[in-house]
């Protein structure tokens, strides 16, 4: 019942010292205008480079287009500051909204080096057209905008980006006696030349370009007044057989699974866990999606959604191999079901410890959930292994456990102080790659803390009611003897 309540994250917020910001101006734009926004982005950040909290930025413009820019904040070392990286990263954020013409946000890395990590949550819906994803997805990103814990929402998929179409009337340019094979060719020889031939000179090649001499064609209706020759050698306008057309396109069409899909981003606030907003995407999913359509994560989003589908799997083969080799160390299923016993109950502790120190259910904490069953079982094992010790002995169930606890108490207390107290440095760590450490320690640090008393009580309880049904070894050592001496008398 607790566990529902953990938050659900691939990893935890880490400080890397190091900060990545993608900026994306309006489609159309030159690289001037693009250069422009970096500048003003790098005025913003100075402040915190004059404080120390930043020694370095790296800019690219026109990174993968004229429109797109990418920075490097690169964070001065731990000791040497006084905040943390996500603070520094909220103060770049706010900065940033200011910033008229531009879209930026910040990405804050991982350390699984997880393509498209840091952005936040990121999915992608898929179905069958783009013109019916585009409209479910400024629904999603509508409904999105609502949750304030969500951050900041972004819709990938843009139809801003103007393109020009070429209309041909191929019945009119056949009466005109027009070929139209080469058409786009000379076109293309019109705006932006074409390469014909090469030529060397010496040892190096030098490209032949044709290329227009009239006047530059700068305006969409300059293509209407280029004249091309007919059949019967007249020159006919193209605005006699071609009509244009401006339309708003995306700039990129994207794929996933081999499907028609749009993107989606969420910046998340500390409120909001990643886990948690997947499931209320997919709960709006379940509202707005058509018949056609699927939600499927990526990045981060993707990978949680993989640990968790084998979270329940791994534990699952942990404690079957653990009840196995029990099994087969005690010769006996009862004794390893005793051991065991401890084990769920340490798992709840850990659960009670994660809660209440206000960790999340991370890769980092989950290794630690493993590493608990195998310690509790080893707590276990120290008072199960002697009091069957003590029932080959002829002592009855009851005194044999009462006396195994109280002389096993001292072990079983020296093996979880050492443990807890090991634990200790990773719960008080700080600098680089703390959050990883803290999460693995508090698992261990509140899961076995909290169970001493299960395994000291529980044990014990779960020994009496069970081993009552299993027979002591010198007993049934004894009855073969007996009827090895019974069969050889015969």
């Amino acid at each position: 019942l607790m566990a529902s309540g953990i938050r659900q994250e691939l990893t935890p917020s880490e400080d890397r010292a190091v900060a990545l910001l993608s900026v994306t101006a309006p489609q159309g734009v030159s690289l001037d205008y693009t250069q422009g926004k970096m500048r003003e982005i790098e005025d913003l950040v100075t402040p915190l480079q004059d404080r120390g909290e930043v020694t370095n930025v790296f800019s690219i413009s026109g990174f993968g287009a004229d429109n797109r820019g990418f920075m490097v904040f690169t964070l001065a070392n731990w000791q040497d500051r006084a905040r943390a990286q996500q603070e520094i990263v909220g103060e770049i954020n706010g900065k940033l909204r200011g910033i008229i013409g531009v879209r930026a946000f910040a990405i804050q890395p991982n350390s699984l080096g997880i393509r498209g990590a840091g952005r936040g949550l990121s999915f992608a819906i898929t179905g069958t057209s783009y013109d019916q994803l585009g409209d479910v997805a400024v629904r999603m990103e509508d409904r999105l905008r609502q949750i304030p814990a969500m951050g900041q929402v972004r819709l990938e998929y843009e139809r801003t980006q103007p393109q020009l179409f070429v209309q041909i009337d191929r019945a009119l340019a056949a009466d005109l006696d027009i070929d139209i094979t080469g058409l786009g060719q000379a076109l293309q020889a019109v705006l932006d030349g074409r390469t014909v031939g090469s030529v060397f000179i010496d040892d190096k090649s030098f490209d032949v370009q044709m290329l227009s001499t009239t006047d530059p064609v700068d305006d969409p209706g300059d293509l209407e007044n280029i004249f091309v020759q007919s059949g019967t050698g007249q020159m006919v306008p193209m605005a006699s057989f071609v009509t244009l057309e401006e339309r708003a396109v995306a700039p990129e069409l994207d794929r996933e699974g081999q499907n028609r899909s749009v993107e989606l981003t969420a910046g998340l606030t500390p409120e909001m866990s990643l886990g948690d907003a997947l499931v209320q995407v997919q709960q709006i999913g379940d509202e707005i999606l058509a018949d056609e359509n699927r939600i499927v994560p990526l990045a981060e989003a993707a990978t949680l959604d993989q640990t968790n589908a084998g979270l329940l799997l791994t534990f699952g083969f942990a404690i079957l191999v653990v009840f196995l080799v029990l099994a087969a160390q005690f010769e006996s299923f009862i004794s390893a079901v005793v051991v065991m016993a401890t084990v769920p109950l340490g798992l709840a502790c850990a659960v009670f410890a994660l809660l209440m120190t206000g960790q999340s259910l991370n890769v980092y904490s989950q290794i630690g959930l493993v590493m608990l069953i195998g310690i509790m079982a080893k707590n276990g094992i120290l008072i199960v292994e002697f009091a069957n010790q003590l029932r080959d002995q002829g002592r009855d169930v009851r005194t044999a456990i009462l006396d195994a606890s109280t002389i096993r108490l001292r072990p079983v207390m020296m093996t979880l102080t050492s443990t807890v107290l090991g634990g200790v440095p990773l719960v008080l760590s700080s600098g680089a790659g703390a959050e990883a450490r803290e999460a693995l320690g508090w698992v261990i640090v509140g899961g076995l803390g909290l169970a001493t008393l299960f395994t000291l009580y529980l044990t014990p309880v779960a020994y009496v009611l069970t081993a009552r049904f299993s027979t002591p070894k010198a007993q049934e050592e004894a009855r073969l003897q007996k009827e090895m001496e019974a069969a050889q008398t015969i």
